[in-house]
């Protein structure tokens, strides 16, 4: 079984070419990577509210919906999620402390 963001990608990538008056999506991908951007934004904004005001259903709708759209601008951006996957699995084998030292953006050591 496919993880459901693999789904979501495919289902994303599959409405690129799409009509815009008929795909939220195709949309979406149409106004280019910096629109995709400010929805992203937008909708990590509505999760950050839902997780403060400590609502848990409107947290996971909230943050479903950023996730949409980080792929779609992943997608506008021409970056494959697997970019993602493969540094977020680079960075297991180090703590997040470590890590943060080494982007020169965490405590000192």
């Amino acid at each position: 079984m496919t993880h459901p963001l693999d789904r979501l990608w495919t289902s994303i990538e599959a409405r690129r070419d799409a009509d815009p008056e008929e795909s939220w999506t195709a949309r979406l991908l149409a106004k280019g990577p910096a629109k995709c951007a400010e929805k992203f934004g937008e909708e990590a904004v509505e999760a950050i509210i839902e997780a403060v005001r400590g609502d848990r259903d409107a947290l996971a709708s909230e943050v479903a919906d950023a996730l949409y759209h980080m792929l779609v601008m992943l997608a506008a951006a021409g970056v494959h999620p697997d970019a993602v996957w493969d540094e977020l699995r680079r960075r297991e084998a180090q703590s997040g402390l470590a890590e943060k030292r080494a982007r020169g953006t965490g405590p000192a050591a």
